[in-house]
């Protein structure tokens, strides 16, 4: 069990504050600045979306599901057998983002999400610029830029062409339209839960992944999963690092690094900014087992077909990423001041983790800067009597239980929580993503909700996450 202190619970409760009072200001901050001169192109800074508050046929049913996990989630995730575990992660998960969206209506919270002006299906009807798959490739990069003739709708030039052509094949096989689309998106993004519950399994143990998974399943998150592509983009990153995870931990590593490698690659070519992926990839290598190097070949060669499928059908990744910086900075991404979103961003980021992953995120960095000062300490004499310390399975200064033999569980979790933080941290900086991060940055905010896993008495968070996802969802009406 988690130990905690009073202090430690005080410390969590006013980073929680802080992090309330970040978002408050952006809010003001954006009110002003779009109401002066108009350059953040939003209307609830800083999210995108506008004011609205309303009530729909999934709010019961919102409600429900909330009441449920806090009540019983704690409880179920401890003693479910793991083989259950999992699917019920996943179909709580789903029940969630589709109540969330729903509080908007079938048509406009699942059915017309990717149907807008801007989204994916726009190529597909009515009329289909994708009937010849490989002439449609071999054309891309012809059509990103926003004054090339016939020029791509914003999210289809923004991404790589994986992303489009998964609507495509699905029109292919009968499910085409913007509801079996949003469907695709809820169904299989809802699966990224399973997928961190099994990395943090294989490298953190399974006491840290089942205290997680109420979270994973309750998380604020949802809002913005139900029915984007981006939900969708997650769960391929997601299942691509848990791949890994078991790759460099588990007994058939050739099967699981090859596969894994297939989905990193698929994953790149789903969306430009998921290759920092590579950063939660290095850390789930770095905390495998010693034999973690042995699977790495076969992980580099399942990397390499999409990318060389892709490259023989005449697409080339490179040209059509600096095509898309270009294409940036032609719209909107070049009036929005940097200056405002590189800060805003993170109160999206608030939102989207909720009050519980600010809180976790605080304990995670504590025990990784531990671990790091603990590393570059030198060595006793050997004369030297061992320092006194907590015994196994008692908390230390950060209120996480050190274990017995772990080496330690808590460490290893906050590794993989910070290493999804540092990319998150790295795509903020490069200036690609000013607003709209609440969906862009979904495939790495759910790397840093197992850090939920190190707070005390989570029913009172599980309260709070599901407070903000009800709050969010009924007062505005946001844009995805």
């Amino acid at each position: 069990m988690l130990g905690d202190r009073p202090r430690q619970s005080r410390r969590d409760l006013a980073v929680a504050v802080a992090a309330a009072l970040l978002v408050a200001t952006a809010a003001v901050v954006g009110y002003v600045i779009e109401h002066s001169d108009g350059t953040l192109f939003v209307s609830a800074a800083p999210l995108y979306g506008r004011w609205g508050p309303h009530v729909g046929p999934g709010t019961a049913a919102a409600i429900a599901v909330a009441v449920a996990v806090v009540l019983y989630g704690p409880s179920l995730a401890a003693r479910l057998p793991w083989r259950w575990l999992l699917p019920a992660a996943w179909g709580t998960g789903t029940a969630w983002t589709f109540s969330l969206a729903l509080i908007d209506g079938w048509q406009r919270g699942v059915a017309g999400r990717l149907t807008a002006r801007y989204e994916y299906l726009q190529v597909i009807s009515p009329v289909n610029r994708f009937h010849d798959i490989p002439a449609a490739l071999r054309d891309f990069t012809h059509h990103i830029l926003i004054h090339s003739p016939g020029h791509w709708p914003a999210h289809i030039a923004g991404h790589p062409p994986a992303a489009t052509l998964t609507f495509v094949y699905l029109d292919r096989i009968g499910l085409g339209g913007g509801a079996w689309a949003g469907v695709w998106c809820v169904t299989v993004g809802a699966t990224a839960a399973a997928a961190v519950l099994v990395t943090v399994r294989a490298l953190a143990g399974e006491a840290l992944a089942r205290r997680a998974a109420p979270f994973l399943v309750l998380a604020p998150a949802a809002v913005w999963m139900g029915t984007s592509a981006d939900g969708y983009f997650a769960a391929v990153a997601a299942w691509s690092v848990a791949l890994l995870a078991l790759a460099v931990t588990g007994p058939r590593p050739r099967a699981a690094g090859l596969a894994s490698g297939l989905l990193l690659g698929l994953t790149a070519y789903l969306s430009y900014g998921l290759t920092l992926f590579a950063v939660i990839a290095g850390a789930a290598v770095l905390l495998g087992s010693r034999s973690r190097l042995r699977p790495l070949p076969f992980v580099l060669a399942g990397l390499a077909v999409v990318p060389l499928v892709f490259t023989l059908l005449g697409f080339n990744w490179w040209d059509a990423y600096h095509l898309l910086v270009t294409r940036y900075y032609e719209g909107a991404g070049g009036v929005r001041p940097y200056g405002y979103w590189v800060w805003a961003n993170l109160a999206c980021t608030v939102l989207i983790g909720g009050p519980a992953t600010v809180a976790g995120l605080r304990r995670a960095g504590v025990t990784t800067v531990r671990l790091a000062a603990a590393a570059l300490r030198r060595p006793a004499p050997p004369t030297a009597p061992p320092a006194p310390g907590p015994r196994p399975g008692t908390a230390d200064g950060t209120g996480i239980a050190t274990g017995a033999g772990t080496g330690s569980a808590a460490p290893r979790l906050a590794v993989l929580v910070v290493a999804a933080s540092i990319a998150l941290l790295a795509a903020d900086l490069s200036g690609m993503s000013k607003a709209e991060t609440e969906r862009i940055w979904l495939p790495f905010v759910l790397w840093m909700l197992p850090a939920c896993a190190f707070l005390p008495r989570p029913r009172a968070w599980l309260i709070a996450q599901a407070a903000l996802a009800l709050l969010l969802n009924h007062l505005l009406l946001t844009g995805w």
